[in-house]
């Protein structure tokens, strides 16, 4: 793939978003950067073009609102801006058993995790198509490989990341289109405060740093890998569940994350 091209990254104000942003830079992209965030993105864009003399535009939305992709396609639409690589890095969630979460944060969860996701990737493909480059990366989760009772809508959002991701993929089988899914475990990142899940043992014993999973899913996706799952243990989690009868995972899960 050219260098020189330009990678929208969602969720770049923090963590493996911000990481993701600093590799794509890095590797001789231009970056949009899109977050809630505009002092987080500003201070991530005069570090980009400081330090690797890329490109990097900042636009600031809230992913959880109906109307916020197609404001913010207008938008470069408006700067002149092509993307060629699309991150979908942007999503949460939130410990807690579902009749007792809050209706609101799990709808925004799905707006954020699945709509906004599923809406971008549809309004910036067909360009992606004109020009036969770039491609798609999907930020999931070792999530999507179970039910998780306790978190129940966050990993049913994750299972969809995944499965939308590979369907893509193989619709998009006979272009030069990169399509991959990042699927990390828990790591380093603002995630596990502010879900609630920081508290949890699988945080504070099998965490990766967020520089790590970012660099996995950048040299993943540029080798156009369909799936990334960096680290070992997240792996043996994976290959584990998969021997497993779905019930004796979701019972696992769920007594892993009792709060």
């Amino acid at each position: 793939m050219t260098q020189n091209n330009t990678a929208l990254i969602t969720g770049a104000s923090s963590g493996i978003g911000r990481e993701l942003a600093i590799q794509f830079a890095d590797g001789g992209n231009d970056v949009v950067l899109v977050a809630r965030s505009e002092d987080k993105l500003r201070e991530l864009a005069t570090e980009i073009e400081s330090q690797f003399g890329q490109r990097a535009t900042v636009i600031t939305k809230d992913l959880s609102r109906p109307e916020s992709v197609d404001q913010l396609c207008d938008e470069l639409t408006h700067k002149s801006l092509t993307v060629d690589t699309l991150v979908n890095n942007a999503g949460f969630g939130a410990l807690g058993k579902f009749a007792e979460l809050s209706a609101d944060r799990q709808t925004d969860m799905v707006m954020v995790n699945v709509v906004a996701l599923t809406r971008l990737t549809r309004r910036l493909l067909p360009s992606m198509l004109q020009q036969n480059r770039g491609g798609v990366l999907n930020v999931g989760s070792i999530a999507a490989y179970q039910a998780g009772p306790n978190m129940a809508v966050y990993y049913a959002t994750k299972a969809y990341v995944l499965s939308f991701t590979e369907g893509l993929r193989e619709e998009l089988s006979g272009t030069s289109l990169h399509v991959t899914c990042l699927e990390p475990g828990p790591t380093e990142s603002g995630f596990g405060e502010d879900s609630g899940m920081g508290k949890l043992e699988m945080f504070s014993s099998t965490t990766m740093t967020a520089k790590a999973v970012a660099r996995a899913g950048y040299e993943g996706y540029m080798k156009n890998e369909d799936v990334v799952i960096p680290g070992w243990k997240n792996r043996l989690m994976v290959t584990s569940a998969g021997f497993l009868p779905r019930i004796a995972t979701r019972k696992l899960v769920g007594k892993m994350q009792s709060a």
